[in-house]
């Protein structure tokens, strides 16, 4: 998911169990919530090294623990230089003075807000490694999209409403009886479990009327139906069968696959010395070990300026031409995480890289259909 959820979930989840438990507790778990996604600094090693780590170590089991003593560690660093003086000066004047964190608890916050960040993030269709090192296997519930904008409204309802309604109450007179955003928080954390429920239900419906069907007269080898942002009903598909793989809309609130007539085709191509180069290097070791439908391009290069092959690494499931569940221009389609390995003509491997199919043709002097751009 991205990011404003991460920290909203962490705000919500030390507002409901944990703030008058100890000081710091909803400061802790906003933190923490977001933490395993400093994984983020693995870019400043190039596109790949930032894809082969991105969603690792501190994405797992092992690493949440040591995400959780990080961020406790920040805490108390922050502890020690602001709050610890304002209880000093508190207690020289003869005020009350607030009760120390418990840091224990604390930890254990942290570590909870750890473990939510994984299971956010394993709700989509991008998925977790959550048993690496160990198992290096990739796992996806495909039932949220990355940018939900129905969690993102009720996780920040839940969290501002009380603060106004608590304004108005102090207008009024009226005394607190819970910990202020308790029942917000509560409520916004119960609303994102019934919808997953509600999801995963219509996610098995939509698959299970793929895998009914047989495409061209062959049987589905694997199918998943992935969400888009707006409607619970509406669905990508892609199934994969023994020959080529389809891509379509599927409606799980009828079920219905394929709705609008617009199932796109593609043919497995066969396999080349060029394709077999491309997967060998540093980038497609990574991009087949993370795809789920692999999808894999070849152009040859026969310009002034470069002479060669050009493959393009796709994975279908982020070839939805409508991933906000609207109908869209398929000549206008999206390629996000794509991925090139440039070779010459003696197979050799010249650059590696991620881009959109776009940016790898405008870079290669390539137009939209492949052919040279005169210049």
């Amino acid at each position: 998911m991205e990011p404003v959820t991460h920290f909203l979930t962490g705000a919500a989840l030390g507002r409901a169990f944990f703030n008058r438990k100890t000081a710091l507790a909803t400061f802790t778990a906003t933190l923490a919530a977001e933490a395993p996604d400093i994984d983020i600094v693995a870019y400043f090693g190039g596109s790949i090294t930032g894809f082969a780590h991105h969603r690792g170590i501190t994405h797992t089991f092992v690493g949440a623990p040591f995400m959780a003593a990080m961020v406790l560690a920040g805490v108390w660093a922050l502890e020690r230089m602001w709050l610890a003086k304002r209880r000093e000066k508190r207690s020289g004047k003869g005020k009350w003075v607030p009760p120390p964190p418990n840091w224990k608890l604390l930890y254990l916050i942290a570590l909870i807000a750890s473990f939510s960040h994984i299971l956010l993030d394993f709700t989509n269709n991008y998925g977790v490694r959550p048993f690496s090192p160990f198992l290096h296997k990739w796992y996806a519930w495909d039932i949220i999209f990355i940018i939900d904008p129905y969690i993102l409204a009720v996780l920040f309802f839940g969290l501002t409403l009380p603060a106004i309604f608590a304004l108005v109450s102090e207008d009024i007179g009226a005394r607190q009886k819970t910990s202020r955003g308790r029942f917000g928080a509560v409520f916004a954390l119960a609303f994102i479990v019934c919808m997953w429920g509600f999801r995963d239900f219509q996610h098995r419906k939509a698959v299970g009327a793929m895998q009914a069907l047989a495409y061209e007269g062959e049987d589905a080898i694997r199918a998943r139906a992935f969400p888009r942002m707006f409607s619970p009903f509406d669905w990508y598909g892609v199934v994969e069968t023994r020959s080529a793989f389809h891509s379509m809309t599927v409606d799980s609130s009828t079920p219905d696959v394929d709705p609008d007539g617009r199932t796109e085709v593609r043919r497995k191509p066969p396999e080349s010395d060029v394709t077999l180069t491309a997967k060998e290097t540093r980038l497609g070791h990574f991009y087949l070990d993370w795809a789920a439908f692999p999808w894999i391009e070849t152009e040859k290069l026969d310009t002034p300026e470069q002479q060669g092959y050009l493959v393009r690494f796709y994975d279908l499931r982020f070839m939805d031409p409508d991933p906000a569940g609207m109908v869209g221009d398929r000549s206008r389609r999206r390629t996000p995480l794509g991925a090139f390995v440039l070779l010459d003509r003696d197979l050799n491997v010249v650059q590696q890289d991620f881009s959109s199919r776009r940016q790898a043709q405008q870079r290669f002097g390539m137009d939209e259909n492949g052919s040279e751009i005169r210049r």
